[in-house]
């Protein structure tokens, strides 16, 4: 079954945090996690490996900083295409046949003019060459995620359309204020949904920065604004240090308890991001299978013909 066949034809799950199992695993901080895909290749491919076992149906590639610009912060921008490639290939020999692979597409890491210095062509270039790579590598579809800035987005998602043959889903990361939620940029839920419905994206949606309380909320604002996928990776939960280790709040049961509303606020494709593990996604895809008996036309994404 093609990506967009399976997107369109009930609840998809996604996987969980990369980058919380790489530091389970030792990468340290100040690393680049996307070098572990040569020098550790082995670690990566357990993630992903991991997350399949525990039911996802997507697995993520190693490439969320992946952009020359944001390598270039580790001396690595001329890697970028290796190391792109690298995690599409991992992620595909972990996924086979059964799994689809997201390419990961995270933001560089710099603003555009005339905020910063960075030019929209330089911007574009960069993204066009990391997404290439995992198109090379064999990603199923480009992940655009956590995404603040709705220029950048939509420069990484036409990069994308115009690089590769790939689908492109898009997902942004709000923050609540007293108007609502929006991104640190002043976006709100139904620009973004507006703006990539127009472009052709196959989801929109929103991850990190959030628990699932906050995502449900947000959630409900896309489905206001579209008839499409809507994709929806939450964190688990706030995150709190304790003697001096990243403890988030909540565990795999509260997702458990708090997916139905998910579901039902209107994501079609859900996953977890920063803190979630390998049973977040278990006691997820259990939840799911209540849902798989229902007809395609009753999920909040379907259209009448």
């Amino acid at each position: 079954m093609e990506f967009i066949q399976r997107l369109q034809t009930g609840i998809l799950l996604g996987d969980g945090a990369v980058g919380t199992m790489l530091q389970r695993m030792g990468l340290k901080g100040g690393e680049a996690p996307e070098l572990w895909n040569a020098e550790h290749p082995d670690k990566v491919r357990a993630v992903s490996e991991a997350y399949i076992r525990a039911g996802a149906e997507t697995v993520t590639t190693n490439t969320f900083g992946g952009s020359s610009i944001k390598l270039a912060q580790y001396g690595l921008e001329s890697r970028a295409a290796e190391l792109n490639a690298r995690g599409a290939e991992i992620a595909r020999k972990a996924a086979g046949d059964r799994v689809f692979v997201a390419g990961s597409v995270g933001p560089s890491g710099q603003f555009l003019e005339p905020y910063g210095t960075l030019t929209e062509e330089e911007l574009y270039a960069s993204f066009a060459e990391q997404v290439k790579a995992l198109e090379e590598g064999g990603a199923d579809f480009i992940q655009v995620e956590t995404m603040s800035d709705l220029s950048e987005a939509r420069i990484a998602a036409v990069a994308a359309s115009e690089n590769t043959r790939l689908p492109v889903i898009v997902s942004m990361t709000f923050e609540k204020g007293p108007r609502g939620y929006f991104t640190i940029m002043g976006v709100d839920p139904q620009k973004v949904a507006e703006t990539f419905t127009e472009l052709g994206a196959a989801a929109v949606g929103t991850n990190c920065g959030n628990g699932i309380d906050e995502i449900i909320e947000i959630v409900r604002e896309f489905r206001n604004h579209t008839a499409g996928p809507v994709f929806a990776a939450p964190n688990a939960g706030r995150p709190r240090l304790e003697e001096g280790k990243t403890v988030y709040s909540q565990g795999p049961a509260y997702f458990a308890r708090r997916l139905p509303d998910l579901i039902r606020a209107g994501a079609t494709f859900v996953a977890g991001c920063c803190g979630t593990t390998p049973d977040h996604i278990r006691e997820m895809a259990r939840i799911i299978q209540d849902f798989k008996q229902e007809r395609t036309q009753d999920f909040p994404n379907s259209r009448e013909e």
